[in-house]
């Protein structure tokens, strides 16, 4: 395979995923989460204890516009704010019933995506993939 192609699937996948996540938020009783809030929504529900400062790392946007997304998604009744015990400057995020539920629907989706991913692929195939999947994820962790 050579350099275009490669581009061509990775451009056309990611854009393929991301028509179909929002699709299926505004097709489903979730229709009022957009896309970028389910992206809050699902790191949220990945880590312990998460705070505002973890989700603007992880999507590259300002602590202003997350702030903003978790007031939405606080009145959404999504998600709730506690503040530590430990440090009360420290706001730690959790995810409500329906946020958990909708974290659990959208990681089925993930999993069953990455499951027809590998369909078929030996160990050593696997590895050859995770090595340029992990390449890709430092180079673009170098941009940030």
């Amino acid at each position: 395979m050579e350099y275009h192609t490669i581009n061509d699937y990775l451009t056309s996948i990611f854009n393929k995923v991301n028509a179909i996540e929002e699709n299926s938020l505004r097709t489903s009783r979730f229709h009022d989460v957009s896309l970028k809030e389910m992206h809050t929504i699902d790191i949220i529900g990945s880590r312990q204890d998460c705070t505002p400062s973890d989700i603007a790392r992880e999507l590259m946007i300002t602590l202003g516009t997350v702030t903003s997304s978790l007031n939405r998604l606080e009145k959404k009744g999504y998600i709730t704010r506690q503040r530590s015990t430990k440090d009360r400057r420290v706001i730690h995020l959790y995810l409500t019933r329906p946020g958990r539920l909708l974290f659990r629907l959208h990681a089925r989706f993930h999993k069953e995506m990455v499951k027809r991913f590998t369909d078929g692929l030996g160990d050593d195939e696997l590895k050859v993939l995770e090595t340029g999947l992990l390449n890709l994820h430092h180079f673009l962790e170098e941009l940030k």
